[in-house]
């Protein structure tokens, strides 16, 4: 079954409920299917036709929900990307996917116009939402596409078609474009239902962007089950937590960095979060201090470490995390995962499996109806990621006994210091547990002595926060002595993703504002 008719089946089943809320705008699913219905038709106006690629550059807003939807009603291909990229990047996406327009708000119009006359792009593919984005020379609005004449239905594209496309961040050079079929999409959102026990009219907050691949899990299986997504366009702790407790939201699924903030936030007790029930989170590794203060303050029924990636939706989920902190469990619904031996030149194969306890790459298989076909036309990426039918992650992990997986960060931040491997995550777990920090991040910097000396860059919770009292701190610990940071940074914000990713790559080429009253330097010892 393809996406646009999900979408049919799910609006017909309940369409006096609310489906989508964006401010003071709340629309039915009955309304919401009329408003995407018409903006279909405004696509197919624009001359767009099956197979194109439609790029979308806008924060999470019902224009961009409906735009998703009716590019699946339309066989046509969305193509989400960050909006706070530069007119470069933008320019580089809609060459490559060969777009057939683009659709921005007011936040993104300067750079997307650049982008369009830089990749060649008519201005009659522009589409901007009618927010002072001002005219567009030969472009449309997206109140005119809305009002356009309604399809009748779906489509009826096919299983095997490609209609959704994200692109990776990447560490290094151009981000890569994933592209998805309408099967792979259905099953990974059944997959995730199944996996984090979702219920049917399960309500949740859209603030993960929708240019990645936990926001659209967020959209596509609210509309499946019946439940009400609420638009956030941009992470704000007090409007989480206003959102949470206005809308009595059943579900979270973010990533860990917004918990902290939220929990952490001084008038967290004046808002009503008792209505959430389902906790989810990905993207990055929670401490296990953070696992307590979510399961202490929000009391879920269902708390759960989903681990996938935009290629493959699922690779292993842990719903016991009182039992297991950390742990990210075992293979999901419709997946099977080994670890091998880690080797950055791709030399390993996934018959190079290691014993429990010891660390390695994580591979999962292809074989899962998640997955997708391969990069865009990116065949060296492919060979890189693609060995004999299974996904190199460039993930570190390792099996314990049981069968669980625990992940030990990505092959390419794991530090080598004097001979030893030492990985980020556990020292940054160790640095978290102190009441002086708030949050940490722990990188190798090039040494002389060491080859690459562990440092870490501390947001301070505290004044008291010194070298020599952390230091003090991870003597204490169950850290083993070598991997303790022999570096301190105080830093004013640890930089993340706009998905709230950590971003350790901007530490070690010094793209942070550093904090001066802090003391950083160890003594003796």
């Amino acid at each position: 079954m393809d996406l646009g008719t999900t979408l049919a089946q799910s609006c017909a089943r309940d369409p006096d409920a609310v489906a989508v809320v964006d401010g003071d705008t709340r629309l039915s699913f009955a309304a919401w299917y009329d408003h995407i219905r018409a903006t279909a038709g405004g696509l197919h106006g624009m001359g767009l036709a099956r197979g194109d690629h439609v790029v979308a550059v806008m924060p999470n807003r019902l224009e961009m929900a409906s735009l998703y939807w009716a590019c699946q009603l339309s066989g046509l291909i969305f193509t989400p990307f960050n909006w706070r990229a530069t007119s470069d990047e933008i320019a580089f996406v809609l060459a490559d996917a060969e777009a057939k327009a683009v659709a921005f708000d007011a936040q993104g119009a300067e750079a997307v116009g650049a982008a369009a006359d830089r990749a060649g792009l008519d201005h009659a593919a522009l589409i901007a939402v009618d927010d002072g984005t001002g005219d567009v020379a030969g472009g449309t609005s997206f109140a005119a596409l809305a009002r356009s004449a309604p399809v009748a239905g779906p489509a009826g594209a096919d299983d095997s078609d490609i209609c959704l496309m994200l692109y990776t961040s990447g560490t290094t050079g151009r981000p890569k474009g994933v592209p998805r079929c309408h099967r792979a999409e259905r099953i990974a959102a059944e997959s995730c239902i199944a996996n984090q026990h979702y219920r049917e009219g399960e309500s949740a907050l859209g603030v993960m962007p929708l240019f990645h691949t936990m926001g659209i899990r967020i959209l596509l299986a609210s509309m499946m089950l019946g439940g009400k997504f609420v638009c956030m366009r941009a992470f704000e702790v007090e409007a989480a937590l206003g959102l949470i407790a206005a809308e009595r939201l059943t579900a979270l699924f973010l990533v860990p960095t917004m918990y902290h903030d939220m929990l952490g936030h001084p008038r967290f007790t004046d808002y009503d979060c008792a209505s959430v029930r389902n906790l989810g989170y990905a993207g990055m590794a929670m401490t296990g201090a953070l696992e307590d203060k979510c399961r202490a303050l929000l009391r879920p029924e269902i708390f759960c470490n989903y681990y996938g990636s935009t290629e493959i939706f699922t690779f292993t989920t842990c719903d016991y995390l009182d039992r297991k902190p950390g742990c990210a469990g075992r293979a999901g619904r419709n997946q099977g995962i080994r670890v091998v031996v880690a080797d950055p030149d791709g030399a390993a194969g996934p018959i190079d499996v290691l014993a429990p306890g010891e660390v390695g790459e994580v591979i999962a298989a292809m074989s899962s109806p998640e997955a997708f076909a391969g990069y865009w036309k990116r065949p060296d990426a492919d060979a890189k990621a693609i060995r004999d039918g299974w996904y190199f992650t460039g993930d570190l992990g390792w099996l314990d006994d049981d069968g669980d997986l625990t992940l030990a960060g990505r092959i390419d931040d794991m530090i080598i210091s004097g001979g030893e491997n030492i990985h980020p995550e556990e020292v940054e777990d160790t640095l978290d547990a102190s009441p002086l920090v708030r949050r940490a991040a722990v990188v190798g910097l090039e040494d002389e002595r060491w080859g690459q000396k562990v440092t870490a860059f501390v947001e301070p919770a505290a004044l008291e926060a010194t070298a020599d009292a952390l230091d003090a701190h991870c003597r204490a610990s169950a850290l083993a002595r070598f991997k303790r940071p022999r570096a301190y940074v105080f830093v004013k914000t640890i930089p993340k993703s706009a998905s709230g990713k950590l971003l350790r790559r901007m530490l070690r080429t010094g793209e942070y504002e550093p904090l001066p009253d802090y003391e950083t330097t160890l003594g003796k010892g």
